[in-house]
Parts: C-alpha cells; structure tokens; sequence
C-alpha cells in the first residue's frame, strides 16, 4: 500500500528532527520510504509567537494497516520526545497520515485522508511534489486543491 505522511517540525534542529523521523521509518519493518518532498518552511497557522516550521511529504510502501501505521508514526514521536501540551503548539516532530492508498477511515483514532489537508499549503504543494497528478480520495486532484489556496506564505528550501 502506498500511502503519504506528513512531516513538520519546528524545534531542536527541525531538519535534523525530519531526517531522524525518515531513518525511522525506513527502518522499521514492513515500511519502506520511497519518495521525499523538497523542504518547506511556514509561519505556525495559528500565528502564535514560535518558530516557523519546517515541513516535507514522504510517500511510504507498507504493508501495514492505517492503525499500525498510525502507532509506528505516534511511536517515532514519542522516542523525539514530541510533547502535546496544546493544539497547533511547537513540536519537535509531528508525522500525520495524508492519505493510505484510496482508504476512506473515518474512526476515533485516525481519518485519512486528513481532515485539514485541502487547508494547508504546506501539505498539499509538498504532496504534489511526490505526485502531481495525484487524486486525492473524497477531495479530487491535488492541483486543484492548491488552486484554491494562499500559498505566499510557503517557502521551499
């Protein structure tokens, strides 16, 4: 199964927290990396006062449910010491699901595809990146969902 995960990070070396997160999830068993976005950097969306991020896309081959894909991500977050003390707050690491094949999940733990991805440029422009033509379930093609939003403040790095 292919699927996209998300990855941000705007504390402790953002850079080095992305690459670390990659090592990991090329390391662990059934998941194999096999494409990578170009860097991204973004102001925080919420427009508190903290550093921007940095962000990228990764398209993933497993052979790993969503769930157990979920549990290997929030696993990697907890090992980079990711710390939830408040919605949209600084993070070491964040890896999100974007999308798990043409999957539709809608459950208590996970929704795929992620729920705020056709609001936020830097998801959708890293993503198109990886796959231009890329149709993303419920929601269409990927270029279509840019279209549709401010991308001026997204940096590639």
């Amino acid at each position: 199964m292919l699927a996209y995960i998300g990855l941000g990070s705007n504390l402790n070396n953002p850079k080095q927290q992305i690459k670390n997160a990659l090592i990991a999830l090329n390391d662990t068993q059934d998941v194999k990396v096999v494409a990578l976005s170009s860097l991204y950097q973004s102001p925080p969306i919420d427009g508190s006062k903290q550093p921007d991020y940095i962000n990228a896309m990764c398209q993933v081959d497993t052979h790993l449910t969503a769930l157990e894909l979920l549990y290997v991500c929030q696993a990697i977050e907890v090992k980079q010491h990711r710390v939830r003390e408040k919605k949209w707050g600084a993070r070491t690491i964040d890896l999100d699901i974007i999308i798990y094949g043409v999957q539709v999940v809608a459950s208590k733990q996970l929704i795929i595809p992620h729920p705020e991805m056709m609001n936020r440029a830097f998801v959708l422009v890293p993503l198109a990146e990886i796959e231009p033509d890329l149709k993303v379930p419920i929601l269409g093609n990927v270029q279509d969902l840019i279209d549709k939003l401010d991308i001026s403040g997204l940096k590639k790095l």
